[in-house]
């Protein structure tokens, strides 16, 4: 499925690009950049949609990462966000690959007039061969203005820009019969072909359990959305070393979310 799509958008979770310990997992970025490039090399169009603003601020500044008031939590985003882009930025380099960020907030997807300009940038953007690195603006949404998750923001994202395909990178390997946090014996579904069922019959009601990064729940929306307009999606470990060369290769188990016109 990545082999023949052209315009990807890659969404990294947040248990994606953290630690064992809580803090930027550099070697994942790194890596990441590198299996970009290699997919830009192949003529690829790439867009990532990334977490992690709060972990890399908390990494900087560790003092703040108990307190609970709205306040620190932005300002370490507002921190984060730097020491993120930084990361992108300095792998990315070794590539000779430029990075562009856009941060967004609900009310940009909801505006024509946002959109448009959205739009016109990434196109923008990807004609010079930048990869445009996309966030919610933490340190200014309040509830009202909030997207809601990533898995959301990148769903949003693929379906402005009429990509091929959405790679969301997570913490577990797919789409599960059953929550497999919870038993032991629970089956990966390799495809779907039909998301209104698997969102029908799939308990999404646990919500002490992440059963992955955002939830099932969003996920299961995101790959809807992306179905709705014709648009793939893939989840996939993001834990799994060159995890998009795997899945560049048809190595790496998965879960394929195929839009009707695809199956």
């Amino acid at each position: 499925m990545l082999d023949k799509a052209r315009k990807i958008v890659i969404k990294i979770g947040s248990n994606t690009i953290s630690n064992s310990k809580g803090f930027i997992n550099e070697h994942f970025i790194k890596n990441l950049c590198e299996e970009v490039a290699f997919l830009k090399q192949k003529g690829k169009e790439i867009i990532i949609v990334t977490s992690g603003a709060k972990i890399s601020g908390i990494s900087a500044i560790n003092k703040w990462s108990r307190k609970s008031d709205i306040n620190y939590k932005q300002a370490l985003c507002a921190i984060g966000q730097v020491r993120l882009l930084n990361s992108y930025d300095k792998y990315f380099a070794e590539y000779g690959i430029n990075i562009g960020q856009i941060l967004l907030t609900r009310d940009d997807f909801y505006d024509s007039d946002r959109m448009l300009n959205i739009r016109n940038t990434l196109f923008t953007l990807i004609d010079e061969g930048v990869v445009p690195i996309i966030n919610e603006n933490d340190t200014v949404c309040v509830k009202e203005l909030k997207i809601g998750d990533n898995d959301t923001l990148a769903s949003y994202t693929a379906k402005l820009w009429n990509a091929d395909l959405l790679i969301i990178l997570s913490d577990i390997a797919g789409l599960y019969n059953k929550n497999p946090k919870e038993y032991a014996d629970a089956e990966l579904i390799e495809q779907v072909t039909d998301i209104e069922d698997i969102i029908r019959h799939t308990d999404t009601s646990n919500k002490t359990n992440e059963f992955g990064t955002g939830g099932i729940k969003t996920k299961l929306e995101a790959a809807k959305i992306c179905n709705d307009y014709d648009i793939d999606m893939i989840l996939a470990s993001g834990k799994e070393e060159d995890v998009l060369l795997k899945l560049y290769e048809n190595t790496l188990k998965c879960t394929c979310f195929i839009a009707e016109n695809h199956s």
